[in-house]
C-alpha cells in the first residue's frame, strides 16, 4: 500500500501527534506525579493556577482556606478562632474589593465561622466561595454568606449540624437532643425509665440541654441572615411569575433553606454530602463552574496540587493567596513561607 514516502499509513497519526494525544489523556494527578515536581515547583505551579482562577473570574482576588481531612486523627483540623490570625495576615496582602475563597473544611464551631465571615465582609464588597471538594457543617454556614457559590458535580456541602463540647469532646447538638427525645419516648411507651439510662442522665444538666438548643438556633439564625443579606440581595424578580421579590420573600426563602440544611433527621448523617442538585431542589442558586472549561481546569489543577502538598508533608491547614502562604503543620504550629518556591515545612 502506498504510504506517501514517510513510512506511515496516510490514516495514521505521526508519532509526535500520538504522543501528544497520550499526554492529553492523562489525568491531572498523573501528570503532576510524572513530572516529579520539587517543593519549589509545586508552590510555583499552585500560584500559577491561582492566577488562572483570578483571570477567569475577572481579576478577583483569590484566598485559600483549606484543611487536610486525612490528618483529623492527629490534630485539630476544625474551624476555630485560631484561624483568624493567619486569615487576617493573608487578607492583608490582597488589594481588590472582591474575593473568591477556595474553601475545604470538615466544619467546626459556628462562633468561629461567624467571626471569619465578619472578617471577610468587613474587608470586601463582594465575597464568593469556590468548593472544589468538601465544605461541611460550619463550612456550609460560611458558604451561605457568599454572594455566589461555585461548585462542580463532585463538590459537596454538608448538613449544618451545630457542634457542642462535653467532656472535652465535640459532638452533634442535634444528635444529643434527639437522643434525649428517644429516651423520653421510650419511657412513655414503656411507662417507666430504663435503669440503664439513669447514670447517663445524671451527668446531664439542664444548662447543657439549653446550650444545645441555643447552638441549633444560632446556626439557623446565621444562615437565614446571611442568605437574606448577601446571597439574595440582587434577587429582584420571581422566575416563576416575574413578580417583584419583597423583603418578606427573601426572609421566608432564607428561613426555608436554613431549616432544610439544619434538619438533622432528613440528612441522618453529619458527614452526608449535599450536592448541587440537592441545593437546587432547595431553590438555592449554585454556579456550576465545570461549565467553564478554563476555570474548571484551573481549579482542578490547584486542588490536585493542594492535596499533593497535604499528602507529602506535615501541613494540615493552608492559608494562601497568589503571592503568599501560611501553613499550620503537625510538628510546628505555624510557618509562613513568604516567597513562592520556598521549601516545605519540616
Amino acid at each position: 500500500m502506498e504510504n506517501g514516502g514517510n513510512g506511515q499509513d496516510q490514516g495514521d497519526h505521526p508519532l509526535e501527534e500520538r504522543e501528544e494525544n497520550q499526554v492529553k489523556k492523562r489525568g491531572v494527578f498523573t501528570e503532576y506525579l510524572d513530572r516529579k515536581m520539587s517543593a519549589a515547583d509545586q508552590t510555583a505551579e499552585r500560584k500559577r493556577q491561582l492566577s488562572r482562577i483570578s483571570a477567569s473570574r475577572g481579576g478577583r482576588d483569590v484566598l485559600v482556606y483549606a484543611a487536610d481531612f486525612r490528618k483529623g486523627n492527629v490534630t485539630n483540623i476544625s474551624i476555630t478562632n485560631e484561624d483568624l490570625l493567619p486569615l487576617q495576615d493573608q487578607i492583608a496582602v490582597l488589594e481588590g474589593t472582591a474575593v473568591d475563597v477556595i474553601l475545604e473544611t470538615p466544619g467546626g464551631f459556628a462562633e468561629a465561622a461567624e467571626d471569619i465571615v465578619h472578617l471577610l465582609r468587613d474587608r470586601f464588597e463582594s465575597v464568593s466561595f469556590i468548593i472544589p471538594g468538601w465544605a461541611k457543617s460550619a463550612g456550609t454556614i460560611i458558604v451561605m454568606s457568599g454572594d455566589e457559590i461555585l461548585m462542580e458535580p463532585a463538590s459537596s456541602l454538608g448538613p449544618i449540624d451545630a457542634q457542642i463540647v462535653r467532656g472535652g469532646k465535640a459532638f452533634s447538638a442535634d444528635a444529643f437532643l434527639e437522643g434525649l427525645d428517644d429516651i423520653k419516648e421510650e419511657a412513655v411507651e414503656e411507662k417507666g425509665l430504663n435503669r440503664a439510662y439513669i447514670p447517663i442522665l445524671q451527668q446531664i444538666s439542664p444548662g447543657e440541654i439549653k446550650a444545645a438548643k441555643n447552638s441549633q438556633k444560632f446556626a439557623r439564625v446565621l444562615v437565614t441572615q446571611w442568605l437574606e443579606t448577601y446571597k439574595f440581595r440582587n434577587w429582584d424578580h420571581h422566575r416563576s411569575n416575574g413578580r417583584m421579590v419583597t423583603p418578606e420573600d427573601k426572609k421566608r426563602r432564607a428561613g426555608e433553606i436554613a431549616d432544610a440544611l439544619c434538619r438533622h433527621q432528613d440528612w441522618l448523617s453529619h458527614g452526608r454530602s449535599i450536592k448541587i442538585k440537592d441545593l437546587e431542589r432547595l431553590r438555592l442558586e449554585i454556579t456550576d463552574y465545570s461549565q467553564d472549561a478554563d476555570l474548571f481546569d484551573a481549579i482542578r489543577r490547584y486542588y490536585t496540587l493542594m492535596q499533593m502538598w497535604f499528602e507529602g508533608g506535615p501541613a494540615y491547614k493552608i492559608f494562601e493567596t497568589q503571592t503568599s502562604q501560611i501553613f499550620r503543620q503537625v510538628q510546628v504550629q505555624q510557618i509562613k513561607l513568604g516567597q513562592p518556591g520556598a521549601p516545605p515545612p519540616v
